[in-house]
């Protein structure tokens, strides 16, 4: 029997897809090889007459998604819409097509230049842009070869790409795609957003294996170990298929928990809510049962942009992600973004080390510009429901009031506009540095609630890069150093009567869940399907047991010796 061939890569969205493969991203060179261009006026006015055309292709794209509430991956098409009618590009094609005649290659090199510029940023979310611009060139160019667009047939397809073009994962029917496998690296990539967004099975950094993967060939993948089989064998189909009745049984058990709250077996409680990126993602949440929304990046908002976007455009998207939360609360963090996430409209200039230079809290409290109508925004999106400002990156007392003082500037110039606005939105910050959570007792007397943001807490106690794969073994939510820490923020906020909560990625540990509910945590924010087997664990055991983890696990010395110990006292639930 022939053993099928293996292949390794980052699984970054999880579940098992089986099924035949169809290649995206098409290969243009026969067409150009094939191609006879007319004089430079006709090419010109061919390369118009392509940019108009796919300009209005992506708006009834747009329309359409839009009108089935997919307002993310709607966005994302908007911002190659933009692209697209982007008079830079379009006057790099035309004086392109003066020196080569040829209007498809035109397009292709002009978007290929301004990919090259995106790609050479450090941020990840950036460089990931330069595959939208490859995507837009593309279509232009296709349209002008008269490329057909592949067809599908009966069953549902892997898709398989070196880069995915978002523009192939948006515009096929979810039940058509089974899942999605790239070779290049990028997690924010646009394709990842929308097959995220779909709940795709996605494998991405395949590397140069990828090429052993042909048209049509039969794959099985593991969206969660990044494990891809091509050619199963019917015992490997067997095996895979076992997996995915388990997948089945195990959807159904969590949804059995969706509606029941997190509450351990002697009635202590724990709210459990979504971090989102858009609107759009408070509907997906609620399916895992969540109750609310613990942090809502607002950065999504901003980018993909050409200009600062006004206190309208941020209202109508934060009244929808408010008014879906029924109720619950809405914690709306405002704009982290500096010069690891730098926007062209802003100026940032590049630093040497942006995570401890110009960003978050730092640029708000100077651009008064970008921070009045975040804060209007939200302030008016409190009105259909229950919301919350959370500011990052705060490190002492002075910031926040001076934050607290433009809160009040705002609700006095909404008052002036005859806007109506909440006056009960709550004020708070992430607590993310060592600075802010040794400053609690002091912060606490000043603030609403705490969100320990642990991603950069950890990195920032522990001096340790998470992005470095050299030194990755020492990032270790579990350390002492951070445990002492998130232990003194949540004590100051019990003594000064306010809630602590947490929205970084150790949130959605179910280990660490019982050992800060065990701390006396208030609540926890995470990625969506993080929150059943959260739930799960905190349901299974009582205060009383955490408690007396919490008092071990403190005598500790070592972080992986606290990650055994947890794992061995709170064994999964069968």
């Amino acid at each position: 029997m022939e053993m099928a061939e293996k292949l390794r890569g980052k699984g970054v969205i999880s579940g098992i897809a089986m099924g035949k493969i169809m290649l995206a991203g098409q290969n243009l060179d026969g067409y150009l090889i094939n191609y006879k261009p007319l004089d430079k006026e006709g090419e010109k006015k061919k390369a118009k007459e392509a940019l108009d055309a796919v300009a209005e292709t992506l708006r009834k794209s747009i329309e359409k998604l839009q009108a089935q509430e997919m307002l993310e991956q709607a966005a994302i098409m908007e911002a190659h819409r933009m692209m697209v009618q982007d008079p830079a590009l379009s006057d790099n094609i035309f004086s392109k097509v003066e020196v080569s005649g040829n209007a498809p290659d035109a397009v292709l090199k002009a978007a290929e230049e301004q990919a090259q510029i995106f790609e050479q940023m450090e941020d990840e979310y950036f460089a990931a842009r330069a595959v939208d611009l490859r995507d837009v060139g593309k279509r232009i160019a296709k349209y002008i070869l008269g490329v057909p667009e592949p067809e599908l047939g009966e069953g549902a397809v892997i898709l398989c790409g070196q880069e995915i073009e978002p523009s192939v994962i948006a515009g096929l029917p979810t039940d058509k795609i089974a899942g999605v496998i790239l070779g290049a690296g990028s997690t924010t990539a646009h394709a990842v957003i929308i097959a995220k967004a779909r709940a795709i099975p996605t494998i991405v950094g395949v590397g140069e294996g990828i090429a052993k993967i042909g048209d049509g060939d039969d794959v099985i993948i593991d969206g969660e170990t990044g494990d891809i089989l091509i050619r199963p064998s019917d015992e490997d189909r067997a095996g895979y298929n076992e997996k995915l009745k388990k997948q089945e049984e195990l959807k159904a058990h969590y949804a059995a928990l969706k509606d029941l709250p997190a509450v351990t077996t002697d009635g202590v409680r724990v709210e459990l809510m979504a971090n989102i990126g858009s609107h759009m993602d408070v509907d997906n949440a609620k399916t895992y049962g969540c109750e609310g929304v613990g942090l809502f990046r607002s950065e999504f908002v901003f980018m993909g942009r050409q200009d600062i976007p006004n206190e309208e455009d941020q209202f109508k998207a934060y009244k929808e992600a408010v008014e879906k939360c029924d109720g619950n609360l809405c914690v709306i963090r405002t704009m982290d973004i500096g010069g690891d996430k730098p926007l062209p409209y802003l100026n940032i200039p590049p630093e040497d080390n942006p995570f401890l230079g110009y960003r978050a809290v730092r640029i708000s409290l100077k651009r008064k510009d970008l921070f009045m109508p975040q804060l209007k925004a939200i302030l008016r999106a409190g009105v259909f429901g229950k919301a919350a400002i959370m500011v990052p990156m705060v490190i002492n007392v002075s910031e926040f009031l001076r934050v607290k003082d433009l809160v009040a500037e705002a609700k006095v110039e909404l008052a002036h506009e005859g806007k109506k606005y909440s006056d009960n939105v709550q004020v708070g910050i992430m607590v993310e540095t060592p600075a802010a959570a040794v400053m609690t007792p002091v912060l606490a007397k000043y603030v609403d609630f705490f969100s320990i943001g642990t991603n950069d807490l950890v990195q920032y106690t522990l001096a340790v890069d998470r992005g470095n794969s050299n030194i990755a073994y020492l990032y270790n939510h579990f350390n002492p150093a951070v445990l002492r820490l998130i232990k003194l923020t949540i004590e100051s906020a019990r003594e000064n009567n306010i809630w602590a909560g947490m929205c970084g990625e150790m949130a959605s540990d179910p280990y660490a869940a019982v050992l800060l509910m065990g701390m006396g945590i208030s609540e926890l924010s995470m990625s969506a399907p993080s929150i059943p087997r959260v739930k799960e664990k905190l349901r299974a055991v009582s205060s009383i047991k955490a408690k007396d983890i919490l008092a071990d696990v403190m005598k500790m010395e070592d972080g992986d010796e606290i990650k055994a110990y947890l794992h061995k006292v709170l064994e999964p639930v069968k």
